[in-house]
């Protein structure tokens, strides 16, 4: 397969939010002719159309203008309906398309959608994002990547433009497996630390020395270091991240356990608490405030 090229070469984008914007900026910066799907739900895409992206009115649109095309949506429904609604990308697809899922998706449904896009002559690698829309904005993503290993390879070049470490793990699914992996273990530690210190709020244990503590042993961790700054300060911005997402991912999870007949006692104690604090109310509040809404009298 030929490898991505800036000069011969239209890359598609079908969601452009909070980690999409951070990936146009970086394509766009970088030389690369960018395309991307008109949507309500984008974030302000002026300063993309004024560095020379174009925007596609529908998926189908979308894949007529494209070699290369880039998803970066909510979820596994998401995916489906932008590949397969009557205006979708199937519908406009060409042959030897690749298309690149950067959403979290459940693996069973990657390797449907991926069986699909083959039928019409194409290519499917799933690689999910791991990090923050900061880090988006900076080019600095870390890619877990599933799919045919030539078909990877050649894409490395357009992923490195906008990623920092690019992991290939296995086979199409590969990657979407690997990341509910990564997202439980990352998740289910914050709700761990954040339940963990609803209590030593109530124990009387102050912020800082609970950090420390921590911090010198086996607590350790790169979630305790995106929470610290909430549990002491009170500040967001280290984990900006809802807890209607971490419901989604952690119920992804679960899902894929049942798939493959896993145990999965503790994600579905972690998930029964997420979707305790979504039905009451809360899904849009971040992570860290999870340790509010746990000191709950």
């Amino acid at each position: 397969m030929e490898s991505a090229d800036r000069e011969k070469h239209t890359i598609g984008l079908a969601g452009v939010g909070l980690m999409g914007l951070g990936i146009a900026t970086n394509l766009v910066a970088k030389g690369w002719r960018l395309v991307f799907l008109d949507h309500p739900g984008n974030q302000k895409v002026n300063g993309l159309l004024g560095a020379g992206a174009q925007k596609a009115e529908s998926g189908a649109g979308l894949a007529a203008q494209c070699d290369v095309i880039l998803l970066c949506v909510t979820g596994s429904p998401q995916v489906e309906d932008i590949l397969s609604r009557k205006d979708g990308i199937l519908a406009g697809m060409k042959p030897d398309m690749v298309i690149i899922d950067c959403s979290t998706a459940i693996p069973s449904s990657t390797r449907r959608l991926a069986q699909l896009v083959a039928q019409k002559g194409g290519a499917f690698i799933d690689a999910p994002m791991t990090r923050t829309p900061k880090e988006a904005m900076e080019g600095r993503l870390n890619l877990i990547c599933g799919g045919e290993e030539a078909v990877f390879a050649a894409m490395v070049p357009l992923l490195e433009s906008f990623a920092e470490n690019v992991t290939h793990v296995g086979g199409i699914g590969a990657g979407h497996t690997m990341k509910l992996l990564h997202n439980y273990v990352s998740l289910g530690f914050t709700a761990v630390l954040a339940e963990a210190s609803a209590s030593a709020q109530r124990a009387g244990i102050a912020p800082e020395r609970f950090v420390e503590v921590l911090a010198k042993g086996g607590g350790n961790s790169v979630v305790l270091d995106r929470l610290s700054p909430y549990l002491v300060d009170g500040d967001v911005s280290g984990l900006k991240f809802s807890v209607a997402n971490a419901g989604k991912d952690i119920g992804y999870y679960v899902q894929m356990a049942d798939d493959l007949g896993a145990q999965k006692q503790a994600a579905e104690a972690i998930l029964k608490l997420l979707e305790g604090e979504i039905e009451a109310g809360h899904g849009e509040r971040m992570l860290p405030e999870l340790v509010r809404l746990l000191n709950k009298p």
